[in-house]
This record gives C-alpha cells, structure tokens and sequence, in this order.
C-alpha cells in the first residue's frame, strides 16, 4: 500500500519534477512606500518571476515577509499568485505560528487554490520533539492541502521524528534550513523514498553541492527573486558539473553576498528586496521590523550586483 495516494501523490509527484528541472523561486511580496500591500505590483512582479519558469512558485514565506502580512493581504497573495501562476508550475503557500493560526492561513490559502503548504517555524518558543511532531498532525488534521515541514532555528527534527511526521499522510516533505550534513544525512535516509527534501539555506547555491552528496540537489534560491539570470546560471552549471563555472559564479557573486548580508540582521530579506529595486522591479520597501540597507552597504550591494550580471551577460535595468 502506498504512503500517500490520490491527489496528494499527484502534488508530490508534480513538485518532484519541478524541482528536479529548476530552482525554487521565493517571490518578494510588494509594499507602497507608506508600507500598505501594492497588489498590482505584486502581479507584475510575480509575472515576470514566472516567465522565468522556476521549479515552483512559493508565496508568503519568510522572503515574502509572511510574518508581515494580516489575513487578508495573505489572502489577496496567494490568490494573485495562483492567478498569476495559472497552472503552469506549482503554487506552494507559507503558512505559520502555532497550529491553530497556522490553520487560519492554510484554508485561506486553500480557499486561494494553493496547491501545498510550506509549515514555516512556529513562533518564539522552543519545544520537544514530540511537540513538534504534534504540530504538523494538527496542521494536517485540519486541511487537505500537502504539507512540508521546514527546520531552521528553533526547529530541528531528529531522524525518529522525520519517520513519524512521514506517516502523516499529507506531510510529503522538508526544507531544511540548517545546513548540518549529518544530521540531514541522517534524515533522509530515516523518510521513505516519496519524502521529498530540498536545501533551504539562506544563500542556498553556496552548499549545493554539499547538499547534493547526501542526496538533496533541490534548492530554493533568494537570487532568483532579484536576478533569475544569475540563479538560472548557477542552477544550469550544478547540474552540468561545470565546476569552473560555479566556482567564479560562487568566488565573485555570491560569497560576497552573503558577506553583505551578514552585517545587518534582517538582511537576507531586505538586500533580496534592495536588489530587486536595483533592476527596476516593483517591490518597494521591507515592513519593519525589517529595515533597508544604509547608504554604503546599498552602493556594495550595487557593485556586487553588477559583477553577477556580468558573469552571465546580463544587465541592470533601473528605474528613474
């Protein structure tokens, strides 16, 4: 008898093609500058993101500010996106805090037409095991949407609770933010071969290739959402094995951000957002407690920018 079945199994099934044929992308959310939702922004961002052809679409997670939005400019994200996204790749909605709230948002985003659920990490406290495990049965309990867990900072599963969380059956996956092979080693070997797994670090291409020699080559990309050129590049090169190619990518693209990124909690957002505004794309400003970059890390952030479009060919577009 198979672990999941149904329209569950279809869901896996279509994400593990796509993730297999593309990077993940992590759409921005769009803000006016007096901090209220820009929809239509929104859309024409979003557009342009899917014409890209990533391996999937995930709206309202932690780079598009999931924790910024209330229950209706949620709602109106998903929707657009599910819009937006027409059927042409899966639309994959975050969803968080405790279980009960975080049912609040899965039926809106199944009410939108999402077709499965990112479990961002719940709010604030630490818990045991066994309470981890609870909140995704809870979660599951209460939606028909497919589930995946996602461990970064105060989530982290052991291979025991992997194997009880896979038995859940609408639960099919997990990003994993934390980056330790051995233990996402061990992981992946505790879930059944359907389980799907992706690297979810905060500058994924970096330790991609680590990742993929425990046998996790899917990955989210922040780049994407600024400059799909360069993460398609990077993708294309990974998959290819051209080592040289990922190493100048790495060496004059990406280590570099990831220096910029670290000054300034925070930043993993909001220079994914500066950046977009470097290239003339509709995003506008973080949401506070998000800040933008000063002044000098904005001209860094510039010249790095510019090194990776240059790698691939590729230019800035801005705005006036």
């Amino acid at each position: 008898m198979e672990r999941i079945s149904g329209e569950t199994e279809g869901v896996t099934q279509r994400l593990r093609e796509s993730m297999a044929g593309g990077v993940l992308s992590f759409p921005l959310t769009s803000f006016r500058n007096d901090g209220s939702l820009d929809l239509e922004s929104y859309r024409t961002y979003l557009t342009a993101q899917v014409a890209t052809a990533p391996g999937a679409v995930f709206p309202a997670c932690g780079t598009g500010e999931f924790s910024a939005l209330d229950e209706d400019e949620y709602r109106a994200v998903v929707e657009a996106t599910v819009e937006v996204a027409d059927g042409r790749l899966p639309v994959v909605a975050g969803i968080g805090y405790g279980w009960a709230q975080a049912l609040r948002f899965a039926r809106i985003a199944e009410e939108a037409g999402a077709d499965a659920l990112l479990v961002l990490p719940h709010y604030l406290v630490a818990a045991p095991q066994d309470g981890l495990v609870e909140q995704l049965r809870r979660i599951a309990a209460g939606t028909r949407l497919p589930l995946i867990a996602y461990q970064r900072g105060q989530v982290v599963l052991t291979a025991e609770s992997v194997r009880r969380i896979a038995e859940i059956p609408t639960v099919i996956g997990l990003k994993d933010g934390h980056s330790d092979l051995d233990r996402l080693q061990r992981l992946t070997l505790a879930a059944p071969d359907d389980f799907l797994f992706f690297n979810g670090a905060a500058t994924a291409e970096i330790q991609a290739r680590a990742y993929a020699t425990v046998g996790v080559p899917a990955y989210s990309s922040a780049v994407h959402a600024f400059a799909p050129e360069i993460a398609d590049a990077c993708f294309t090169a990974l998959r290819d094995g051209d080592d040289a190619a990922v190493n100048k990518l790495l060496r004059d693209f990406y280590i570099p951000l990831v220096e910029l990124r670290d000054r300034v909690p925070g930043y993993a957002v909001s220079l994914v957002k500066a950046a977009a505004r470097l290239r003339g794309l509709p995003v506008g400003p973080v949401r506070a407690p998000l800040t933008d970059p000063c002044p000098a890390d904005l001209a860094d952030l510039e010249q790095i920018l510019d090194a990776g479009l240059n790698l691939v060919g590729a230019t800035r577009r801005r705005t006036a």
